[in-house]
Order: structure tokens, then sequence, then C-alpha cells
């Protein structure tokens, strides 16, 4: 269901309702989201997909309602129309803000309540960090002078954003909104109980197979990064078709028909011509490689980072600073 379905849309919604989660639960506060309270809600989900995978016009119609920029929103406007139709747990509401004497505290992302009768407050991010620590590749064991895996070690592309800072901020600040007092005057009186419900990939230098953070879920969403100096050798010894994936699909793998990719006239090119496609671009640009099937389907075979040469070095300062960095969500 992650990968077979043919509008990208609900090949999204399953990835984001289907695939690992980035990390194991955090407790005492962190829990996980899970959209599905039994195995029963979990097949008539696949189900309902399934439905509307073949004929997905009202959810294309909801999403493109208002022009969504941002990886975020489109995450969440999928999750929202899942809990509206779906058949599992049902929206409260949605990006519920908390206000005190006029100055915002937070935004809910979303309030549900399951069919079981639970009432939940989730926090929901998409999240795509590359793996900047000091390399620990190559060897199975680590030796006593390698630093211990750190969840600060994966950034985000641009430099603004690492995993640590992230997750202190939803288990410090988002997940304790719902049980603020001041959350009881908008209308939601709890109790509720807060869940992360954290997606993405995470990317690592090719080659490079460091050990996770305790933090992780061994099963996250794998992909890798290159420089740009070594993009050559890097695709030369994989002899396929690659696309550059704009923000917007860089939630679950990609499959194109045959004829969707001739009508739409997407831009498949060779390595060299992703190379220079993605050598005027400041940071780093999402890539995926493809194989035709025996239908002539496109499918992602693997999807990664091109890096300028100088990011390694920048994002491993970003990673390890002399002193703390300013908090940052």
């Amino acid at each position: 269901m992650l990968v077979t379905s043919r509008d990208p849309a609900v090949r999204d919604l399953a990835w984001l309702l289907l695939s690992a989660d980035l990390l194991r639960a955090q407790p005492p506060v962190g829990a996980l989201a899970d959209p599905f309270a039994s195995q029963q809600e979990t097949d008539a989900t696949v189900d309902w997909l399934r439905a509307l995978d073949t004929d997905p016009a009202e959810l294309q119609r909801d999403l493109t309602s208002t022009r969504i920029t941002r990886l975020g929103r489109y995450a969440e406007r999928l999750l929202g129309w899942f809990l509206q139709h779906g058949p599992a747990a049902r929206l409260v509401a949605a990006g519920v803000p908390l206000r005190r004497a006029g100055v915002t505290l937070g935004e809910c992302d979303f309030l549900v309540q399951t069919q079981q009768g639970a009432r939940l407050h989730w926090e929901l991010a998409v999240k795509c960090y590359l793996h900047a620590g000091e390399s620990r590749a190559q060897s199975t064991t680590q030796s006593a002078t390698q630093p211990a895996a750190r969840l600060a070690d994966y950034v985000g592309p641009n430099l603004k954003d690492r995993f640590d800072l992230k997750l202190a901020h939803v288990l410090n600040h988002q997940l304790p909104l719902s049980a603020r007092e001041e959350f009881a005057s908008v209308g939601y009186e709890g109790p509720w109980t807060p869940q992360m419900f954290i997606k993405g990939w995470l990317f690592y230098r090719a080659g490079e197979t460091p050990a996770d953070p305790a933090e992780l879920d061994p099963s996250h969403g794998r992909g890798w990064w290159v420089t740009r100096n070594d993009w050559p050798d890097f695709a030369a010894a994989r002899a396929q078709t690659w696309r550059v994936l704009p923000r917007l699909e860089w939630l679950a793998p990609r499959r194109h028909e045959k004829g969707e990719v001739e009508a739409a006239g997407f831009a498949f090119v060779d390595q060299q011509t992703l190379a220079e496609q993605t050598s005027h671009q400041h940071g780093p640009t999402m890539v995926a490689a493809f194989a035709a099937d025996s239908a002539g389907n496109l499918r992602e075979l693997s999807r990664g980072f091109i890096v300028p040469d100088d990011w390694p070095a920048l994002a491993q300062a970003y990673a390890r600073p002399h002193s703390a960095p300013h908090h940052h969500r």
C-alpha cells in the first residue's frame, strides 16, 4: 500500500499513516501516536485507502482549495483529511491556538477521539535530517575514542534545524500545551493524552553506517547524501535515471505511471545533467533514483541529497558547536 497507490496524494497519506516512526517513545512525556487502535482499524484503513486511490477527486479538491508550499502543512492537511473521512480516530479540532493575555503560547496540532473514547492530543512533524557526525563507517566495532551517536548529529539540510532541538521543543513545549489551565478556556477541556506523531527520513553519508542514537526507531526511513565532488563516482556506480524532488514530494517514495511520465513531462535526466542542474543551488538538493519496471512505470529506488563541497564541515560545526545554541523550534 505504501508504494502501490497510483495517486501521489493517496500514496503520501498511506506513507504518513503506515510508515515507521522516526523516534522510539520518549517517556515519560513523549508517547508515540498510533493512528489505529486495533488491527481491525488498520485493515479497514488499508481498504479505505485502496478505495480512495480509485477515486481521489475529493481529496484533490481539498488539497488544491488553498495553496500549500510547506511540507509540514501538506502533511497536516493529509492527516486532517484522514481524521475527518477515515475509518479510525475522529477529528475533534485542528490547529487550536492557546493564548494568555493576548499572547499566543502555542498551537495544538490535532485533538482526536478514538472509537473507544480515548481523547488524544497529537503533535505532528515530518522531518528530513542529514547525519553530520564524525564518520563511524566501515568498522563493526566502535573504538572507545569515538563520540557516542547523538541526536544532535542530525541536522536540517539548510542548517537551521537540529533533531535534538526539535525533540526538546516537542517534549518540553508542544506536548504539555493541552494540559495547561488556559486550554480549558478555549472550549476543549481535558484531560487529553499528548502523543507525538513524527515521521520522515534520515540521510547518511554514502558508504557510512553510523550507530543510531538510542532515541531513533531502527526501522526509520533512510537515504544517503554525497558532496558535489563525490557525486560523479557515486552516480556512475548506479546506472539509473534521476530526478530532483521538489519539497512537496519528500514524503512517500515516488512512483510514476508510464502515461503520466509522458504526459506530465517529468524531468528525468542522467547523472551528468542532474549535476549541472544542482550545481547552482546554494544548499543541498534532494534527488531520487528511478528504474523502469516491465510495464514502463518508473519507481523510486533510493533518495538522497547532493550537498555543496563545503557543507559537511559547516554541518559538523552546527551539530557540535563550542557552546549550546539558542533554542530553536
